[in-house]
């Protein structure tokens, strides 16, 4: 008796450490991937991690030159050009130059000192997207003391580039995950869109209660979430969370406690989630119903203090059950 064999889909399933968070990736292929991935999101960490005191933007805060040749490290490149693009469009509200102020407040990759001893007006000279100019390979700082942070931003891209080698390598049905952030593509083992919860904004540092508030089936989009009821610590009775808004120079007190955002990438996902954060629900709102291919889902608290849901229309058919 002669059987036919017919090699069956086969998802993958991958996961890690890397930038200080877990990622975890799922993707049909009959091969393993993982060294090819994780070679990738090394690389990557040697160009954009906070915490890799030798990687490329790590080098450009440590350096006391003015003008930083960059061309031996497209991918910083790329992303300085985007986050300059996104911090012209929310008018400052998303900033990489934000680096001071995080270290300050206790959120960066220094020591935390007591907010009461905090001189801002000080550091704030040296905040602003307007001190960096890049012109081709070349990036320019108004001053050395200019700092970068790229934790609102390099998570999405980080995405973005396991999900371009992914489908280089001809795989059509993905989802990437890298600290929250979200790269995904085709279906899932199911044959279905990819779902993908949003937590309920539950103060809760040690991420062991976690609720969801919706699901949306997706696919071929980046999403991030940005919300301030994970990282923060208390002062005098006040939350001080870790979303630091770069014009005040200080954690911010808006009325959005969560906002997700769904893109075309992972990176403008991730950059506009923190942005939104900062804006306030208002300008949120209006700005993402400004910007073509650009949706979100807020939860915030209303002048009663009850929370509330805000849904762009776009996206309202992807809602879907846990």
């Amino acid at each position: 008796m002669l059987v036919s064999c017919k090699d069956k889909t086969v998802f993958q399933r991958n996961q890690g450490f890397i930038f200080n968070t877990s990622y975890h990736i799922s993707y049909t292929s009959a091969k393993d991937l993982h060294a090819t991935i994780r070679q990738e999101l090394e690389a990557f960490d040697a160009s954009l991690s906070m915490f890799n005191p030798e990687s490329t933007i790590s080098r450009i805060n440590r350096g006391d030159t003015l003008a930083i040749d960059l061309s031996g490290d497209p991918r910083v490149v790329h992303l300085l050009n985007e986050a300059l693009k996104i911090s012209q469009i929310t008018e400052g509200a998303f900033d990489m130059t934000v680096a001071p102020l995080v270290d300050a407040w206790g959120f960066g990759t220094t020591q935390r000192k007591s907010p009461g001893s905090l001189n801002i007006d000080s550091l704030m000279q040296f905040v602003g997207y307007d001190k960096l100019r890049l012109v081709g390979f070349k990036l320019s700082k108004a001053d050395a003391r200019v700092k970068l942070d790229a934790s609102a931003i390099a998570k999405g891209y980080a995405c973005d580039i396991i999900a371009e080698r992914l489908e280089q390598a001809g795989i059509e049905d993905y989802l990437v995950e890298i600290g929250g952030e979200i790269r995904m593509a085709g279906h899932n083992p199911k044959g279905l869109l990819w779902k993908v919860g949003i937590d309920k904004p539950l103060d809760d540092s040690l991420a062991v209660e976690r609720e969801l508030q919706a699901a949306l089936a997706l696919t071929g989009k980046g999403l991030a979430t940005s919300g301030n009821y994970r990282n923060f610590y208390k002062f005098r009775d006040q939350k001080l969370a870790h979303t630091i808004d770069p014009r005040s120079g200080k954690p911010i007190q808006q009325n959005i406690l969560s906002a997700t955002v769904v893109a075309s990438n992972a990176l403008t996902a991730d950059a506009y989630a923190t942005a939104f954060m900062v804006m306030g629900l208002e300008k949120a709102c209006a700005l993402t119903d400004s910007l073509p291919g650009l949706e979100a889902y807020f939860i915030y608290s209303d002048s009663e203090g009850k929370v509330q849901t805000w849904i762009s229309e776009s996206l309202q058919g992807a809602l879907t059950t846990f």
